[in-house]
């Protein structure tokens, strides 16, 4: 794909305001040394943003030998972005101010078989319309909601392509939210978003290649490599939780057997432990969240039938972790998402052993496996960083940052 002027540009400001953002405040000196960018550059960009009250003068520092050196910050109180995570048992969603501090949450829990288009939307629409109450905030400081949504999507469109565990086709998301909610739209999938959040403040700031592996109800890896997000030809990549790991192994959703998801995602780790001990009491049969939290616990007391299917578990993502190592060489893999949040230390524990009986010695030895750092919800932090992007990418097309997609009416109705 070729990359115009303005893609050029839309990028660079979005990569001076991120570098603003984390290291609030800084010198325009320090922001083209960090960003490669010449001082010129990035005196124009500082500029826009300044125009745009994204960022802010906010004094000088002394430098060796020559004049005071300006200041800029992010204005954080200037505006407001919105991440929404739309998962396989919740929809959450976040109001953050510029710098991404977390202003408001809300959570609707989606109750099996709840997922048809419109009944997501509306719990979209209603968790959406209960933050920007919340916070109190204009309608016209927010610049975006950015749209997590599970499966393969179409970010121009706006159409969730594929939603296997949904049995989604072609499902026109943005245009079926654009009813509800009037702020300007972005939608992408959990490994992005995650990947996004890992580099702007997680384990992958400031490093190098570094896979993110979502440990959830569904499975996948977000791709960061070479400095950006690697999104492939379709935006499909990182759909590692439908690589094979097992042939003629369990049946999933996807309509091919085996893969690397049925056996670690949240339901597959609940059929490892039907497997091992039929009649445990850790197991919740409808309840994915219980069984896991019973799981960890589990583990803490040291519960030898926890133990077990927590290790056979960790076995199942070192094997497929090993194969991201071997292919990527990696410098970092981060184990993200609610699954591995709450099993922490003992899977990550398991899963360097099974990566490292795996995986080929050199690229092991290079690639170092942590547990993500983000305290909040990675997916809606990444997902506000889209709609953040968008805003960005409308200055220039306009006069200032304008919707990309708006509804004719409220900014967000809180019916169900």
């Amino acid at each position: 794909m070729k990359h115009t002027s303005r893609d050029i540009r839309t990028a660079n400001r979005y990569e001076v305001l991120r570098h603003i953002i984390a290291e609030s405040p800084t010198s325009r000196q320090e922001l083209a040394a960090v960003t490669g960018l010449s001082l010129a550059t990035v005196a124009t960009l500082v500029g826009e943003l300044l125009e745009l009250r994204m960022i802010t003068e906010v004094g000088f520092e002394d430098s060796a030998g020559g004049r005071p050196r300006g200041l800029v910050a992010v204005n954080a109180s200037g505006s407001a972005l919105i991440g929404v995570d739309i998962a396989e048992t919740y929809v959450h969603v976040e109001l953050f101010d510029l710098a991404l501090n977390v202003l408001a949450r809300a959570e609707e829990d989606m109750r099996p078989g709840e997922h048809r288009p419109r009944q997501v939307v509306s719990h979209v629409a209603a968790a959406v319309g209960s933050v920007v109450a919340q916070a109190g905030v204009e309608g016209a400081r927010v610049l975006g909601v950015g749209v997590s949504v599970p499966g393969q999507v179409d970010r121009g469109t706006g159409v969730a392509e594929y939603a296997p565990n949904w049995d989604w086709h072609d499902v026109p998301l943005l245009d079926l939210l654009s009813e509800h909610i009037a702020y300007p739209l972005h939608l992408d999938n959990p490994l992005r978003a995650c990947a996004v959040a890992e580099q702007w403040f997680g384990a992958a700031r400031g490093r190098g290649d570094t896979v993110v592996v979502n440990l959830g109800t569904g499975v996948g890896a977000g791709l960061a490599l070479g400095g950006g997000l690697h999104r492939g030809v379709s935006n499909s990549a990182g759909e590692w939780g439908h690589t094979t790991l097992v042939l003629d192994g369990r049946p999933c959703h996807c309509g091919n057997h085996g893969c690397v998801e049925t056996y670690v995602g949240a339901p597959g780790i609940m059929l490892n432990l039907r497997e091992s001990s039929p009649d445990s009491p850790l197991l919740h049969p409808e309840d994915q969240t219980a069984t896991i939290e019973a799981l960890a616990r589990g583990v803490a007391d040291g519960d030898p039938v926890a133990v077990q299917v927590v290790r056979d578990t960790a076995r199942y993502v070192g094997a497929g972790v090993a194969n991201l190592v071997n292919l990527l060489n990696p410098e970092l893999v981060v184990l993200s998402s609610w699954v591995a949040r709450r099993l922490g230390e003992p899977l990550l524990d398991e899963v360097r052993e099974a990566v490292r009986r795996h995986a080929l010695g050199r690229p092991f030895a290079a690639t170092e496996i942590v547990l993500s750092p983000i305290p909040t919800d990675p997916v809606c932090l990444g997902a506000a960083t889209f709609a953040l992007e968008g805003a960005l990418r409308s200055v220039g097309q306009r006069n200032g940052v304008r919707p990309s997609r708006t509804a004719p009416t409220s900014a967000a109705s809180s019916s169900r």
